[in-house]
């Protein structure tokens, strides 16, 4: 809360001295659709969590981090395939979604990546999924867990 009202201050106090400042898309403008994620065999292997995020505002939004209390290492993961058809994962960095544009997080591109699993995902059951974003807003969603053999939120 005075994070808000400190932000909002500087912001008047700004533009009132003649500077512009750029307008801050907050978490109201991120829309969290088709969230879902596949059980996994014990915990030794890490899980991952699907859906597309949508910014419905009028800024840019950046999505700088994830945090569930069911891996110690969540992170968007990029897959990628070389020339020779051999897949690996890295860590994506920051994502930056256009006002507009939505992001899918998807089986073999973007994903969340959960290491370090604290239990295992049981299908039926569900995690909350916060999603960071840069200037400190937060969007939390309730993943489901389908099964091991999932292959999208209608299956």
């Amino acid at each position: 809360m005075k994070k808000y009202i400190l932000t909002s201050t500087l912001a008047a106090l700004l533009t009132l001295g003649g500077l512009s400042v750029p307008a801050l898309a907050g978490p109201e403008d991120v829309v969290v659709e088709n969230a879902w994620s596949r059980a996994s065999i014990g915990m030794n292997r890490p899980g991952a969590a699907y859906m597309t995020i949508r910014n419905a505002g009028d800024e840019p939004v950046t999505l700088i981090g994830l945090k569930t209390p069911l891996a110690m290492m969540p992170e968007i993961h990029e897959t990628k395939t070389n020339a020779e058809g051999v897949s690996s994962m890295s860590p994506a960095g920051e994502i930056t979604i256009a006002p507009g544009e939505s992001v899918a997080l998807e089986p073999g591109g973007l994903h969340a990546m959960l290491m370090r699993l604290q239990e295992p995902m049981t299908e039926g059951e569900t995690f909350p999924l916060t999603l960071l974003f840069d200037g400190g807003g937060e969007v939390t969603v309730d993943v489901p867990i389908l099964g091991i053999a999932a292959r999208g939120p209608q299956d």
